[in-house]
């Protein structure tokens, strides 16, 4: 499709430039040529929002915008119904001024510059307007050689190319780093334990560390535009409980944290930088007890004005919120939040951490319920984390289903209608909803509960756990789950086009099915046939049953691989790759006993003749789905993976 515009369009032409291959046309200069063929699109500035037509008999379209990335959004929905051959008025206003996601660059998976800009693309066309890029330590400060180290960190010219790609759409690009806690990748170097107050924690109130976090914010922030800057703070249950207890005795923790903010902010505010923090750890405090999420969540807190009187009004408080379906839950979190006196900003989630799928069961749901109510709460940002916990198995490219969702509440004034959201969906990323959605029952099995909301993931445990320790075995135990799997395989299959250019996230869902269609019930059969003396289906099972699971695992690999430098730094792979090696090399080694079982030349399998017990209370026989674990070495053994005799 040729497209002509009228108007001035000097700030978007490199925007539309970078668009044009995703869109699929061709910017026609010549304005005659325009009136024979092709689509033209009259532009224009506006002064309360985005309005957007298109005439299929004339052929011509017009954009009026207030915003830069409103344009876009507009060139979208233009070209979008252009293609379809349908009329199109449309008046939007926003109503979340600042809307987009946070990639977690900091667990191991760090987006390549050319993946970066391929999301910044297609969040463009959906009319998001900024991305907030969660680094750790995955950025260089030229000071400290360890920070970052083999991690794959960002240079100071990687985060500035970021920035101006993003600045070309109108979406404004902003760090998120840690200044107190969350930093065990760096502290974990001997060379800086200078810093270290518990594995976790910075040592506050030493000048050292002082001079390190203002290190931080000046280096992190000097590449952006943007004045934004995310100071972290968050889960910072350890806080002063080790080095700095030894140094300074008891201190209630509160006035620790206080303290430390306030030299935090005194640095942000020198630069010229707005920051803002997550909120769970004042929440925490206020109920009396930092250490469980629960209290983050609990309806009932009251902020006692010790605390909120203590707190700068300068800081912009961030709620996060991940699971909840209940609008009810929300209005009251938000309302705790409110003595506080700060901005308020919400984070909402699509489920992308410690599994191979997408929860878009709970994603959808819970963001949905919690979006209508911040617009109606005044709350004017929300961002959509993708948290890469434990190695980062995710595909972040797998979750723009849920950005399309934010981004259509953003511009509407209530609930966004679903077919409306999976057209422009279809359009803005060439993947159609229903494929997307088939990624959640990599997780939503038989067993689990409804929309998957207690959040399971047996597609990353039932992968890595042993089949001769069974660890997640009792859980699953009569669940048809061999069979859910060999139907996912076949309707990934039946859902691929190869002509889409995102047609890649399919594979390694699709080769994940091929394992699990054979590997998930394998613990089973194994104890079952033990237990019954059925030497002859053991046999089977090591000589026909195992190869065929770990060449399975072999494909799959391979197609981890590719996805993974296609889309991120290569520092990182190390971790994945070990954990197939020790799936393979374990059916290698269940292979091996079996088969000495089977022949006579040993009088027992012991790990077979232990009873299987539930993995944790997170199980279907109370209600919270068939399980979930948090991390791959509890999935894989019982036994000691590493031992740290003094974790602070």
């Amino acid at each position: 499709m040729k497209l002509h515009i009228e108007g001035e369009i000097g700030n978007l032409i490199p925007g539309i430039a970078a668009l044009v291959s995703e869109l699929g046309i061709e910017l026609e200069q010549d304005r005659e040529m325009a009136q024979v063929e092709g689509l033209t699109v009259v532009v224009d500035a506006a002064t309360d929002g985005l309005e957007v037509g298109y005439d299929p008999v004339t052929g011509k379209g017009h954009i009026r915008y207030e915003r830069k990335h409103q344009f876009y959004r507009g060139l979208g929905l233009v070209v979008q119904h252009a293609r379809q051959g349908e009329p199109l008025q449309r008046s939007e206003k926003q109503h979340i001024d600042k809307v987009g996601p946070m990639f977690d660059l900091s667990r191991n998976a760090v987006l390549t510059l050319g993946a970066f800009k391929s999301m910044l693309n297609r969040m463009a066309l959906m009319g998001l307007n900024t991305v907030m890029l969660y680094m750790e330590d995955t950025y260089a400060i030229e000071e400290e050689p360890y920070f970052g180290y083999m991690r794959g960190r960002y240079s100071a010219e990687e985060l500035k190319e970021i920035d101006d790609y993003a600045d070309q759409f109108g979406i404004e690009a902003f760090p998120s780093i840690q200044t107190l806690a969350h930093l065990e990748e760096f502290l974990k170097w001997e060379p800086v334990k200078a810093y270290k107050d518990t594995k976790g924690a910075l040592l506050v109130g030493d000048d050292r560390v002082d001079e390190l976090v203002e290190r931080m914010i000046r280096t992190v922030s000097a590449p952006f535009r943007s004045r934004k800057i995310h100071i972290g703070m968050d889960e910072a249950e350890e806080l002063g409980r080790g080095k700095y207890l030894d140094r300074n005795g008891y201190v209630d923790r509160f006035d620790i944290m206080a303290g430390h903010l306030d030299k935090v902010l005194a640095i942000t505010r020198r630069l010229g930088l707005n920051a803002m923090m997550w909120s769970d750890m004042f929440l925490k405090l206020a109920v009396g007890n930092a250490g469980t999420e629960s209290d983050y969540y609990n309806t009932e807190t009251k902020i006692p004005e010790r605390i909120a009187s203590r707190i700068p009004k300068d800081v912009d408080m961030v709620y996060w919120d991940y699971v909840h379906m209940e609008p009810e839950h929300y209005a009251s979190v938000i309302a705790n939040h409110r003595p506080l006196g700060c901005n308020l900003v919400f984070a909402g989630a699509v489920w992308i951490f410690n599994t191979f799928g997408v929860n878009y069961g709970m994603s959808l749901n819970a963001s949905d319920v919690a979006l209508q109510v911040c617009k109606r709460e005044g709350i004017r940002e929300a961002y959509a984390t993708m948290w890469g916990d434990d190695g980062n198995e995710g595909n972040p490219f797998a979750a723009l289903l849920g950005l399309q969702l934010y981004a259509e509440h953003a511009y509407t004034e209530g609930r966004p209608d679903w077919n409306v959201v999976a057209e422009r969906a279809k359009f803005c990323t060439g993947i159609d909803a229903d494929a997307f959605l088939l990624l959640k029952d990599l997780d939503e099995v038989p067993g689990s509960e409804p929309n998957n909301r207690k959040q399971s993931n047996p597609s990353k445990f039932l992968l890595y756990q042993d089949a001769l320790l069974g660890l997640f075995d009792n859980q699953i135990d009569g669940l048809p789950l061999n069979a859910h799997y060999a139907e996912l395989e076949r309707k990934l299959a039946a859902a691929r086009n190869g002509d889409a250019a995102l047609d890649w996230i399919f594979e390694v869902p699709q080769k994940l099915s091929a394992v699990l269609k054979r590997k998930s019930e394998l613990g089973l059969l194994l104890k079952r046939a033990y237990d019954e003396g059925d030497k002859s289906t053991l046999r089977r099972v090591a000589v026909e049953d195992i190869p065929a699971i770990s060449e399975s695992v072999r494909q799959l690999r391979l197609a981890h691989l590719s996805q993974w430098l296609k889309v991120f730094k290569p520092f990182g792979w190390e971790v994945i790759d070990i954990r197939y090696g020790g799936v393979i090399n374990r059916l290698d080694t269940a292979a091996v006993r079996l088969l000495a079982y089977a022949n006579g030349e040993v009088a027992r399998i012991e790990e077979l003749e232990q009873a299987r017990l539930p993995f944790s209370t997170v199980n279907r026989f109370n209600g919270r789905g068939v399980g979930w674990s948090s991390h791959y070495y509890r999935m894989a053994s019982p036994n000691v993976f590493f031992h740290v005799m003094n974790p602070f």
